[in-house]
């Protein structure tokens, strides 16, 4: 569920509610740091699937959760496996120590540390479409047809059609992402950890029947 709160950057995240817990598992690498009230950063980065790599992270940074004041973490787009894996994660570490999540926007993130306006961010959306990000402007998705350079799209994500002839990589290191976005405001409150959906499923609705042979007179 969106919360409706005023958008905030990780510098006053950490300066009101740190230790603060990163996780990230919308590329190929699961990324988890910690951050503690003097802004020092321990990270932890580990391939594979996510319902393992998300803990072993953790577990390798040596982190107590109950000490942790705050949780941030990538809703996506990226991995909807590994975007779900660190939501339920959360959302069951949340009841057995109440804590405040925040969530942020890979591409939104990318951008903003890259700061070049005219540049999209893209990542695939499946269905011959794709997730498009540009400065300051809302996430939303685009046909390849209607995709126009410079593109640039994060390395280690998934895609499943082919990636447009004009379309660079740039690295999706999430330690070095947000220390060049850390006051910028793309942090926003959760009341309950979920994978980013451009809108909500809708389902066809189904009548059940008797199933009968069919009529050899008709």
């Amino acid at each position: 569920m969106r919360l409706m709160a005023r958008m905030l950057s990780l510098s006053e995240l950490i300066r009101d509610q740190a230790p603060v817990l990163i996780l990230d598992a919308a590329s190929l690498r699961s990324q988890v740091g910690i951050i503690t009230a003097d802004g020092t950063a321990r990270w932890e980065t580990q391939t594979g699937e996510a319902g393992v790599a998300i803990f072993r992270c953790v577990e390798r940074l040596g982190v107590e959760l109950d000490t942790v004041r705050a949780f941030v973490f990538c809703e996506g787009p990226g991995s909807t496996l590994g975007i779900r894996t660190v939501a339920m994660a959360l959302r069951a570490w949340q009841t057995l120590s109440p804590c405040p999540a925040f969530a942020y926007g890979s591409l939104d993130l990318v951008a903003h540390a890259l700061n070049k306006p005219e540049t999209a961010i893209i990542a695939d959306a499946r269905r011959d479409t794709w997730h498009y990000q540009r400065l300051g402007e809302p996430l939303r998705r685009v046909p390849t047809l209607e995709l126009t350079a410079p593109l640039l799209t994060p390395a280690d994500f998934r895609n499943w059609t082919a990636l447009p002839v004009d379309v660079a990589s740039t690295p999706y290191e999430v330690s070095t992402l947000l220390a060049r976005a850390h006051d910028t405001r793309i942090l926003r409150a959760v009341e309950s950890p979920e994978a980013f959906l451009h809108e909500e499923p809708s389902y066809a609705t189904w009548s059940p029947h008797i199933h009968r042979a069919p009529n050899p007179a008709a």
